[in-house]
């Protein structure tokens, strides 16, 4: 009976050793770590206090929501910046229609220059070598018409604006070749 007893307490301590060596107590990193946050309402206002060890630690939601409006906005113009970047929009053979990939970006360039009165762009028209010289220059004003259109459509000012046709002068890339001519019927956009 007393090596059933011994057997069973050996069983024990060495189930509670196994069980002891599987728990993790947490390092001084993990335990800087915690940002555990505590909110507390004031009864009177319903302002809420928050306490912690974070970033946001002792701000009220007020200011979180303000923190977080500045970040979102911060954001926003960094992408609207990037569109920005965009300043050459394609066009299909023989047409004068804006492709939907334009939009975007010149939607960020209408907010721009609606938000900068004092900016001005020019539009530079452009097409591939097919057609006359007096063809090519009439469609390449009715391409940077579109997008000049498409600018005051979206905020921008008539008066910022300024469009130029070349035709088929000064070709992006040389070649006679759909994909030569594909990268010549173009508006580029260039700020003054």
């Amino acid at each position: 009976m007393m090596t059933l007893n011994f057997k069973n307490l050996a069983a024990l301590a060495l189930t509670a050793f196994v069980l002891a060596g599987c728990s993790s107590t947490p390092t001084q990193d993990e335990q800087a770590g915690n940002t555990e946050t505590v909110g507390v309402v004031d009864q009177q206002g319903g302002d809420a206090t928050t306490y912690g060890a974070g970033d946001e630690a002792g701000m009220t939601s007020e200011e979180l929501a303000a923190q977080q409006a500045v970040q979102e906005k911060e954001a926003q113009d960094r992408e609207m910046a990037a569109l920005r970047e965009v300043r050459t929009f394609y066009f299909d053979f023989d047409k004068s229609v804006l492709k939907p990939e334009a939009h975007l970006p010149l939607k960020a360039h209408a907010a721009f220059l609606a938000a900068n009165p004092d900016k001005k762009v020019v539009l530079n028209g452009y097409t591939d070598e097919r057609g006359t010289k007096e063809y090519n220059l009439a469609l390449g004003e009715r391409r940077a018409k579109a997008v000049a259109r498409f600018l005051v459509a979206n905020g921008a000012s008539p008066a910022q604006i300024e469009v130029v046709s070349y035709g088929e002068e000064f070709p992006a890339v040389a070649g006679h070749n759909e994909a030569a001519w594909a990268k010549n019927r173009r508006v580029v956009l260039e700020y003054k």
